[in-house]
């Protein structure tokens, strides 16, 4: 009888044991969708620029990853279409790697308190 007992309240707490680990674990879901929202609205914002040529060319994409806009020196219309094309693709590249790498620092910062 006793033997039952102790079976019975082992089930019991071996049931609290597992609720707490799930309350646990949908607050640290929230958590993360909540993470995942600021994230997603701080890099809407986020600008980051790219140039080329000394700065005669530069773009800039937002944190998404998008161009936001495209400056070009006057004295660089003077130029070749070949050359100004490829300064913009220069800043281009500049851009996105640059975008990427703060993305993925980003991102890291966030993740971090999630193994917590």
């Amino acid at each position: 009888m006793i033997d039952r007992l102790f079976v019975c309240l082992g089930n019991i707490f071996l049931g609290l044991g597992v609720m707490k680990m799930l309350t646990e674990a949908l607050k640290k879901a929230q958590q993360v969708q909540e993470d995942g929202q600021q994230l997603q609205s701080e890099l809407e914002e986020l600008e980051v620029e790219g140039s080329a040529g000394g700065g005669l060319v530069k773009v800039v994409f937002n944190g998404e990853q998008r161009p936001q806009r495209v400056t070009i020196a006057p004295e660089l219309m003077s130029q070749e279409a070949d050359v100004v094309s490829d300064m913009v693709t220069a800043a281009m590249v500049d851009a996105y790697n640059k975008s990427t790498e703060t993305r993925q620092e980003c991102m890291q910062n966030i993740t971090e308190g999630w193994n917590k």
